[in-house]
């Protein structure tokens, strides 16, 4: 147990000591905190022009369904911060395995006690306090609006739910394509392309027989992060998304197999 935790420890001290991860962190914080910004403020202002009897002639506090905090907040958020976590998540796994490949430091690894099961979980588990890290950041400031302005908190956290699960599969699919080559390079652009393949299968409606797309739509990242929009937090999209987290991690154990022969 000690060997794991202080691999656990190690693996901690390297992410949160790259510049590049506190680049991330900023980025992700910064980027939520614009993005957030500009469409609150363009919602209040829908809400004022509705509430006058200029424009259109709505009565006080009386708004169209059409405009609410969904379509004009929630969702065009959430849809941008997905696009660029995919953007910015595989910068963080790139190096957590293909790192100690071109070292040569997997074989100290090898060396102890620790089955490619602990060395792989320890990975994955450091990665992921990592995304929650960098969720909390990214949450403080829309949270902190939507508390002041007395609006759908509970709304919020279900994206930021959805928001964390997809970003959970993007780790672990980052870690995955880290644990089979050395290059951090080819590791961060084969997690972009698988990424960017799953996130949306619509592409395949052309090609695919008539009817079967309600089978493959389903497979996609992009309908099961966008569904927490709504409001709603179906257990069946986070079994989905822990899906992601054991297959990716089944095959980092794979991966790191043959070295320990």
């Amino acid at each position: 147990m000690r060997p794991l935790l202080a691999l656990l420890r190690k693996e901690l001290a390297v992410l949160f000591g790259s510049p590049l991860a506190w680049l991330t962190l900023t980025g992700v914080g910064l980027v939520t905190a614009l993005l957030f910004f500009d469409h609150l403020r363009i919602y209040n202002q829908i809400l004022f022009l509705y509430a006058t009897t200029t424009m259109g002639g709505f009565d006080t506090d009386t708004i169209p369904t059409y405009v609410n905090l969904r379509d004009q907040v929630f969702l065009p958020v959430m849809e941008t911060l997905g696009l660029t976590l995919i953007g910015l998540v595989p910068l963080v796994t790139m190096r957590v395995f293909s790192e100690e490949r071109a070292r040569g430091t997997d074989e100290l690894l090898a060396a102890t006690l620790l089955t490619p099961g602990q060395i792989a979980g320890a990975k994955f588990l450091a990665t992921f306090v990592f995304v929650a890290a960098m969720m909390l950041l990214s949450f403080l400031y829309p949270a902190a609006s939507i508390v002041r302005s007395n609006l759908g908190l509970p709304h919020l956290l279900a994206v930021y739910l959805g928001l964390f699960g997809f970003a959970i599969a993007l780790a672990s699919i980052g870690l995955a394509c880290s644990a089979f080559t050395e290059s951090q390079l080819l590791a961060a652009i084969s997690a972009y392309a698988v990424a960017f393949v799953l996130y949306d299968f619509r592409w395949l409606a052309q090609f695919a027989p008539e009817g079967a797309m309600v089978w493959i739509d389903p497979l996609s990242l992009h309908p099961r992060f966008g569904s927490f929009a709504e409001g709603l937090v179906r257990p069946a999209d986070l079994v989905y998304f822990g899906g992601y987290a054991l297959i990716g991690f089944a095959l980092a154990r794979v991966a790191l197999d043959p070295r320990r022969r």
